[in-house]
């Protein structure tokens, strides 16, 4: 039950960050530099254009809704614009405003991503989150936090990971993980009694793994890692874990 417990708080939160990245942000006043952009009265194509805001003019984004942004012109008019469209406008600064299209050139665009894995640790069923960060094309830097509940024991681990992306852009795409950081046992037979019946050991890991980008922000994983744990006993525990999971991208 504590296993199940701690899964669902740690997918509402990563649900609620999907949705907190798409939340109302503070307006931004872009201009247009296309012959014109449409409004539609609604957030998809099927709504019909009221309103064409033409070369030159500042437009202000309001909120955005899956592919779609509300913008105001200097006059007051409200209306949808497609993400295509918004992304030929400028910023003050004069940069092209960068607008997500919900395809895979959006991947390579990416800074974070949130994951969530169900998988087999040594024959035990594990649950485990990630967050990681696009350091470089190539690079990605990643914290990890995962649980396997046994029927002798329970196994909490957390680790800092390197990932490498030899080919980024192919859309089926192999990667390796090297990492560090700690495991925790607590047995949970009655039989246990002693006061340090939890142990701490520090671990290393390599592994691979496939990622394969799904749609829209979603990119699906299966990796397999190999654990050494460094033991009090002055000995090595080796473990083996695969998994299967999605992750999140913004």
């Amino acid at each position: 039950m504590k296993l199940h417990f701690n899964f669902v708080v740690l997918l509402v939160l990563t649900w609620a960050s999907c949705f907190s990245f798409s939340a109302k942000a503070d307006e931004l006043v872009v201009t247009i530099v296309e012959p014109y952009i449409d409004f539609r009265t609604g957030p998809a194509s099927e709504y019909p254009i009221f309103h064409v805001a033409e070369q030159g003019e500042a437009i202000t984004i309001l909120k955005k809704r899956t592919g779609w942004y509300k913008a105001r012109t200097e006059k007051g008019e409200e209306g949808w614009v497609s993400a295509e469209q918004l992304g030929k406008t400028i910023k003050p600064s004069g940069e092209v405003l960068y607008v997500p299209t919900g395809t895979f050139e959006d991947y390579g665009n990416r800074n974070f991503e949130f994951s969530v894995f169900g998988g087999v640790l040594e024959s035990v069923t594990s649950l485990s989150v990630g967050t990681s960060w696009k350091w470089t094309d190539n690079l990605i830097a990643e914290a990890t936090f995962a649980q396997a509940l046994g029927n002798f024991s329970e196994n909490i681990l957390w680790s800092a990971r390197l990932q490498h992306h030899t080919f980024p852009e192919w859309k089926l795409s192999p990667y390796l993980t090297i990492g560090a950081g700690q495991i925790r046992t607590r047995p949970r037979s009655n039989l246990v009694q002693s006061g340090d019946e939890v142990r701490k050991s520090d671990m290393y890991e390599v592994g691979a793994g496939l990622r394969y980008y799904f749609a829209r922000n979603v990119v699906v994983k299966l990796e397999y890692r190999n654990i050494v744990a460094l033991t009090d006993r002055d000995d090595q525990e080796r473990l083996e874990e695969i998994k299967l999971g999605f992750a999140v991208f913004f």
